[in-house]
């Protein structure tokens, strides 16, 4: 039997939740949750082998081959990753915080001992972000540039981190690592209808370390947050306004730039949804590509990866398709292999 975790059922964690019971009677899933009664009311909600816990995360309480999502809010994810490695089981975080993505890629060597799966950054950027730049990859002969920017957040805890983002030091890739102002470099982005265009900044993002570990040659990575001036303006104070607790609309920008065919190439591809939807559609299609019981898993390696390292993209992109992701490229050639996989849409 098919056995998953839930850490933390909030915007992001529900959805995943029900993602995973969809269509499998057949199927263990814990739901771990430390606000009042939520995870037990969300068990209750879903039927079938569902057990709620309103507590932390308690390793002991899971089987060593199952897959644990972590989809609380990002700084807590690295402490419940070592516990589950320690204890076996294979792991999906969905954190966009730096530090914490660069340590849970530090758990590849302890991963690797215990032959299980860290995915890193399987959210909508990271995560889905990484493997639309891993398919646009397939028009270039080579990537010289690639450019990530994200509009909107989920829950409350996902736009916390947002607003905290903006006031820290951004990483950018420049043949090498170069540290911006956050909330510097404003640039106009184009994202797909109905968002359209919104100016966005520079900030603390993981991004660019996971799209350079996948794309080692590139020599320019710069990763984005749209924000309005009063986010600028108070970026380095609490946060006044309380979060909408599921997030509005949201989208995803990916541009990439280099050589095609002896002819410079500007390929634009990207989403328009609520971030926690993109991010539920993610992580829960990367939990049951990672899981011990799927076909074809015994062939990913065991270690702490970025979730576009694990993946194949198109195979990736048309699951996310069918739980009703559309993925659009709207600026980039009308002909190739690759163009109808995921739908024309000129700018």
């Amino acid at each position: 039997m098919a056995s998953y975790v839930i850490v933390g059922v909030g915007a992001t964690g529900l959805r995943v939740a029900r993602h995973l019971r969809r269509g499998a009677d057949n199927l263990a899933l814990d739901l771990f949750d430390d606000d009042g009664r939520r995870a037990t009311q969300v068990a209750q909600e879903l039927g079938g082998q569902t057990r709620g816990f309103d507590t932390t995360f308690d390793p002991s309480l899971i089987n060593p081959s199952s897959v644990v999502v972590l989809a609380g809010r990002a700084g807590s994810q690295i402490g419940d990753a070592r516990l589950c490695v320690d204890a076996g089981a294979h792991v999906v975080a969905v954190s966009d915080r730096l530090d914490e993505v660069e340590a849970l890629l530090d758990l590849d060597e302890a991963a690797k001992g215990k032959g299980v799966r860290v995915v890193v950054g399987a959210g909508m950027m990271p995560g889905l972000s990484d493997v639309l730049a891993a398919h646009g990859r397939r028009w270039f002969d080579e990537v010289s540039e690639i450019h990530v920017s994200k509009f909107g957040t989920g829950g409350p805890d996902c736009a916390r981190q947002h607003h905290s983002a903006l006031s820290r030091p951004a990483l950018d890739w420049r043949d090498g690592w170069q540290r911006r102002p956050g909330g510097s470099g404003r640039e106009l982005a184009w994202f797909p209808e109905p968002v359209e265009a919104a100016d966005c900044y520079r900030a603390e993002l993981p991004d660019p370390l996971l799209l350079v570990r996948r794309h080692p040659k590139v020599t320019r990575v710069t990763a984005r947050v749209a924000a309005t001036r009063r986010d600028r303006l108070t970026m380095h104070l609490p946060m006044l306004r309380r979060p909408h607790p599921e997030g509005l609309l949201g989208a995803v920008r990916v541009e990439l730039r280099g050589l095609s065919r002896g002819a410079w190439l500007d390929l634009v591809l990207g989403c328009s949804e609520r971030p926690a939807v993109v991010a539920a559609a993610v992580a829960s299609t990367a939990a049951q590509l990672v899981h011990p019981e799927t076909q074809g898993s015994e062939t990913l390696t065991p270690g702490a990866r970025g979730l576009a390292e694990y993946v194949d993209p198109l195979s990736f992109l048309r699951t996310l398709r069918s739980r009703g992701l559309r993925q659009e490229i709207f600026v980039g050639p009308d002909d190739g292999p690759y163009g109808l996989e995921l739908g024309q849409m000129a700018r």
